[in-house]
């Protein structure tokens, strides 16, 4: 084997990975409590039943407007703009519940997640008004309008073209991956607004607000597996876009979405996606007997490895609180996160001889198969994995 070379870059000089730690002030038990409570009269009512990967898969308005009822969206949100003025580690407590629970949060996530604190940094006063306060009540959804047929990760590649036309800007491309796009209102999207400089692939682009009801957006499902459908395909076929929907500056779209991809990237649902898979297979073995030490073991490692991967998203998620937008760090929790949950996958497999069953309408067989059926996926939507340990290492020096 060759000798990996020593990087000549002092160890002092290498930035953070993580953020300091964070730990949760110990008031918010009562938000917690409450969030629970709330839980179990959801499913006592049988309201919906607790699923993996719900997140992307788990599209159920209604549940999004009674969260919003509740100030549990909007939530870092200023109550200026109908938000409700919390902090980062409070809405931190509500995601985490409502994930490990398996419960339908996919028709506000990716508006409360990201687009929320985007508009607040980047959004015009118009912009603000228009979307926030639907985004707080649970009404207002967006998809994520990035990744484009053989493009992939390389978001520097897109090739979306937006030309200036008098009053605003003429819009051409497809975009791929969009979760929800068909039962969203808008998105975010990405395009190129100036000739390609190979010597600097990220200048040139911006972002637009697209609202996806505009003349000349089509919206083309791609299914899994199953037949289900919440991957989209976007095209914009010469779609008119107003200066009023211009996001942020001109130009300035890599920043811009590099920032936003810390959000992103960071949070719990990157290790909690098959959470109520894993909460599953404890309880199997439970059931059957308990377990031997080898099968101990290896759950005791997926445990051990939960807490370290919350540890390090709360980290990320104060770094926000701050101010600051930690990418690097946020890249680690979403490769790490990745990997760990494909590991359950894996266990539960393993160590419980039930099939999955995407026919079942709960308990382990059906969870097991949603993660399987997702599983798939984990790698790529955030970034690939190779891509992410990419940026770790150019971060650290290493490339």
């Amino acid at each position: 084997m060759t000798p990996v070379a020593a990087t000549s870059t002092p160890v002092a000089a290498l930035p953070e990975l993580v953020p300091d730690p964070v730990e949760l002030p110990a008031g918010l038990a009562d938000l917690r409590a409450e969030v629970r409570s709330f839980l179990d009269d959801e499913r006592g009512a049988a309201r919906w039943t607790p699923r993996a990967d719900v997140w992307l898969s788990g599209w159920d308005e209604s549940f999004s407007r009674r969260l919003g009822e509740r100030g549990w969206l909007g939530m870092t949100i200023p109550t200026g703009y109908g938000g409700h003025g919390r902090t980062a580690l409070e809405r931190y407590v509500v995601t985490e519940e409502l994930l490990a629970a398996g419960a339908p949060v996919a028709a506000h996530w990716i508006a409360d997640r990201q687009i929320g604190p985007s508009l607040l940094r980047h959004g015009t006063e118009e912009q603000r008004r228009a979307f926030l306060p639907g985004i707080a009540r649970g009404e207002v959804y967006f998809g994520i309008g990035m990744s484009e047929p053989d493009s992939g990760s390389d978001l520097a590649s897109v090739r979306t073209r937006a030309t200036r036309v008098d009053g605003g800007w003429r819009l051409s491309g497809t975009k791929v991956w969009t979760s929800g796009a068909h039962h969203a209102h808008a998105f975010f999207a990405l395009v190129r607004t100036e000739p390609r400089d190979d010597a600097h692939r990220h200048a040139g682009l911006s972002q637009f607000l697209v609202e996806l009801d505009s003349p000349g957006v089509e919206i083309r499902p791609i299914p899994l597996l199953t037949g289900a459908h919440h991957f989209n395909e976007v095209r914009f076929d010469d779609v008119f876009i107003p200066d009023a929907r211009v996001f942020g500056e001109p130009g300035n779209g890599w920043a811009q979405v590099t920032g936003e991809l810390a959000f992103e990237r960071s949070g719990p649902e990157r290790f909690l996606s098959t959470y109520p898979l894993l909460a599953s297979l404890v309880g199997e073995l439970v059931g059957a007997g308990g377990a031997d030490a080898g099968t101990r073991r290896r759950v005791g490692s997926l445990v051990s490895r939960l807490w370290t991967l919350r540890a390090m998203s709360l980290a990320v998620a104060g770094a926000l609180e701050s101010g600051r937008a930690p990418e690097l760090a946020a890249a680690l929790v979403k490769d790490l996160g990745t990997r760990y949950e494909n590991e359950i996958v894996d266990a539960a497999r393993l160590l419980v001889d039930i099939p999955p069953d995407p026919g079942a309408e709960s308990g382990f067989a059906r969870l097991l198969a949603d993660a399987v059926l997702h599983a798939p996926g984990f790698t790529l939507r955030g970034g690939t994995n190779e891509v992410l340990r990419g940026i770790v290492a150019r971060g650290m020096g290493l490339r």
